[in-house]
């Protein structure tokens, strides 16, 4: 992996005003990676996204993508790909006429026909945009993104509104993009996507970083779990454990192997069964929970 950085946010502010959305943000996104960048409402993410796509000036700070100011849209404009949360296209415009028209103004070279059948688009190619259903506009707004196989691609909240067929084909080509070579930035509030996908996270909380690393550097701040429920407590439990209110038993623990091991032993000597058992890691809703609450 080339070691130059696709993205390189150094000291990035920004300010409304009086508002200070983002503050003193630095972050590296590598070439090749997926990095998804996530955050409470209100974060600053949505302004940083901003502000690395070429759309807002920074307040302060040092942005490079693909080694050039994202303001410079000549240089960077045709190698990245941008699916927005909605892109606006004319509704009076044909799916095909509108992949064609962000094929010209991002200056990207391809076949209109390839990307709608990437898409499962090829039969409403001639079917005016007004008359799309929520989840082909959608799948319109990536086949505009990914129009011309961008070196970067940013990702807005993209399978919200598709079904889940259209979510395995989205994130199909997204692999493929990726296989070549691609970097994907994605921002989602479907945790579970970002935990199964991001090689790297950045969790943004009041306009800076929280926390920043893989899935196993964040999720391993907080304790697993070890979830069961007793027909009777006979002897006493081998660890500290809390009752919840619908009478299930909770262990938290940075030890899991070891209290389960022992939590099973405890139960087979005792003539027990633990009932609705579930034991695992923390998973990160429950970080992103974690941080709301602070």
């Amino acid at each position: 992996m080339n070691e130059t950085p696709v993205i390189d946010v150094e000291r990035l502010n920004l300010h409304y005003g009086d508002f200070h959305a983002v503050k003193d943000l630095s972050f590296q996104v590598r070439r090749g990676e997926l990095y998804a960048l996530l955050g409470t409402n209100g974060a600053g993410k949505t302004s940083t996204l901003e502000v690395v796509e070429g759309h807002r000036a920074a307040t302060s700070g040092t942005v490079r993508v693909l080694g050039h100011s994202p303001r410079d849209r000549r240089a960077v404009r045709p190698r990245m790909g941008i699916m927005l949360q909605e892109s606006g296209f004319s509704p009076d415009l044909t799916v095909r006429e509108s992949v064609r028209l962000i094929g010209r103004l991002t200056g990207r070279v391809d076949e209109v026909d390839r990307v709608l059948g990437v898409v499962d688009l090829t039969r409403r190619a001639g079917t005016r945009v007004s008359q799309l259903s929520g989840g082909e506009k959608r799948r319109l707004d990536f086949a505009t993104a990914v129009y011309g196989t961008p070196d970067l691609l940013f990702l807005d909240e993209p399978t919200t509104g598709l079904d889940i067929q259209s979510r395995d084909a989205l994130w199909q080509a997204v692999d493929r993009l990726r296989e070549d070579g691609a970097t994907v930035v994605l921002t989602t509030h479907y945790l579970e996507e970002a935990q199964q996908r991001a090689d790297r996270i950045g969790l943004m909380h009041r306009g800076a970083f929280h926390q920043e690393g893989t899935v196993f550097e964040l999720t391993r701040t907080l304790p697993a779990t070890i979830r069961f429920a007793l027909p009777v407590l006979a002897a006493a439990l081998p660890l500290p454990a809390t009752r919840e209110g619908d009478g299930t038993f909770l262990v938290q623990t940075f030890q899991l192997q070891k209290d389960l091991h022992t939590l099973l032993g405890w139960a087979h000597d005792n003539g027990l069964e633990l009932r609705e058992l579930q034991a695992g890691p923390t998973r990160l809703d429950d970080v992103f929970r974690a941080l709301t609450d602070a």
